[in-house]
């Protein structure tokens, strides 16, 4: 059984990121084996917070080389956790 923790890994702070939450749109790494549903579920365990909406992306592995060894980043998925209207997650607010 996996935990909220475990669904959630990291919340993620770019500069689409940091747009997004003005328009209470909220970004994380999440486990690649995590549904929408789920998603949702420990996002309002975690927080505290009604979610509206759930938008999931599976981010692909990138080629990267180190001299003449050639490797890749591992894929991993993100999710864009909308909030409904009155909710913050003030965990974000200073940043």
């Amino acid at each position: 059984m996996r935990t909220a923790w475990d669904i959630i890994r990291r919340p993620l702070l770019t500069e689409k990121a940091m747009r997004l939450m003005e328009e209470n749109k909220y970004t994380f790494e999440v486990d690649r084996k995590a549904n929408k549903y789920e998603i949702k579920k420990a996002v309002e365990m975690v927080f505290k917070v009604e979610v509206d909406r759930v938008r999931t992306l599976q981010m692909p592995a990138k080629p990267k080389r180190m001299g003449r060894h050639v490797g890749q980043r591992p894929a991993w998925k993100k999710a864009v956790v909308t909030l409904k209207e009155g909710h913050r997650i003030p965990f974000f607010e200073g940043a």
